[in-house]
């Protein structure tokens, strides 16, 4: 099996599609599953290597974070016919995933492709609503010829069924239970970022509207003082409203970049609650971070969020948007430390079933299909 993965964004970028990525590649490594990436290049890490084609790129002005490519098509196609593919893989739909279909068709190779971001809900959030009937015209169009579309979640398969794409299949994602687990030393980490016997509070992710970052700001002020002067926040990301959120957080609030690996993964599981105000997720690989590090997740009932909480047992669900809603349910849960500790190892239980290797060798079961069935098509 010959698999080649066309992306806009790859390790080291930091984002749940960059990170299911390296996942995947990583899992095929391992597997001696040969594969060939394309994407863009990035400013820490030289243009091309054994497995992977980089593409010249350049930041982009709204995510400095991430890039926009510019390809080579000579240069990709020569790669590619040197390669010979079994499957193109289509992760992401611009410039680069675009290569991928432009290459499956010309070069007559089956086409698979994944739905990660729901862009529909990031037009909401940039007040660019008036797109919504352009942006979904051009999903259509770009994931047309897959032989199968994959989607994180339940509620982002229902989404995409709604709106009339056919061939959908479940990936959901998995967590590495060996990294984020509830073990450090919880102590050491409070005492590095906090004084004196506080509860600790994070969110962890992208600061950027669709994050909805307004509403957790809004619910950390409303917390009745006697309760607040016991709470410090850990806002880790970063982002283009960083400057701004930093203006207007209270005092109690620390941002601290983007963290990652084990320094990550122990403030996971040194927080007594992680806090999620997004309602844009297709999934939220963070919620299943914290859960395996046995904390509580309080997140809004939208996307793939709610079919990672359930509520009452590893975390709390919100209306999204509703301080009233995230406020009480902090003070619910801060006021319940039994309750706190039973979700927590609630949710580390669920963690512990949620397998890398399980759902990659699905995936793999996948391509296997897509490659039979184009063979049985050649030789019919």
């Amino acid at each position: 099996m010959r698999i080649a993965i066309f992306t806009d964004t790859f390790y080291p970028d930091i984002n749940g599609v960059a990170q299911t990525l390296k996942r995947l590649t990583n899992f095929l490594e391992n597997q001696n599953i040969t594969f060939k990436l394309f994407a863009p290049a990035s400013p820490t890490e030289e243009l091309a290597s054994c497995h992977i084609h980089r593409s010249k790129s350049l930041s982009f002005f709204m995510y400095p974070e991430c890039r926009l490519a510019f390809p080579n098509l000579s240069q990709m196609k020569s790669e590619l016919l040197n390669f010979l593919p079994d499957l193109i893989h289509v992760a992401t739909p611009f410039n680069i995933g675009l290569c991928g279909v432009y290459f499956s068709k010309k070069l007559n190779i089956p086409l698979v492709g994944s739905y990660h971001t729901n862009f529909d809900h990031y037009l909401q959030s940039y007040s660019l609503s008036f797109l919504s009937k352009l942006h979904w015209n051009y999903m259509h169009w770009f994931y047309q010829s897959c032989k199968k579309i994959f989607v994180p979640s339940s509620v982002t398969f229902q989404l995409l069924k709604q709106h009339g794409f056919t061939n959908l299949e479940l990936w959901p994602r998995g967590v590495d239970c060996q990294l984020f687990h509830p073990y450090y030393d919880k102590k050491s980490v409070k005492n590095r970022y906090i004084r004196g016997d506080s509860y600790l509070l994070t969110y962890v992710g992208r600061l950027a509207p669709e994050k909805d970052l307004s509403t957790l700001l809004a619910a950390a002020k409303s917390i009745p003082s006697d309760i607040n002067q016991r709470i410090h926040w850990l806002i880790i990301g970063d982002g283009p409203l960083r400057d701004e959120l930093e203006t207007q957080a209270p005092g109690n609030m620390t941002f601290t970049g983007y963290l990652d690996g084990e320094r990550l993964a122990e403030v996971y599981a040194a927080s007594d609650l992680f806090v999620f105000p997004s309602a844009s997720e297709t999934f939220g690989n963070v919620v299943l971070e914290s859960l395996a590090s046995g904390t509580p997740v309080i997140g809004a009932k939208s996307g793939g969020v709610q079919n990672i909480i359930k509520p009452g047992v590893t975390g709390l669900l919100c209306n999204p948007g509703n301080v009233h809603d995230f406020s009480e349910a902090i003070l619910q849960l801060l006021t319940n430390e039994p309750l706190r500790r039973k979700m927590g190892t609630s949710g580390r239980n669920y963690a512990l079933t949620q397998s890398w290797d399980h759902i990659l060798n699905n995936l793999i079961c996948h391509y296997t299909d897509v490659i039979q069935e184009r063979e049985q098509q050649i030789y019919a």
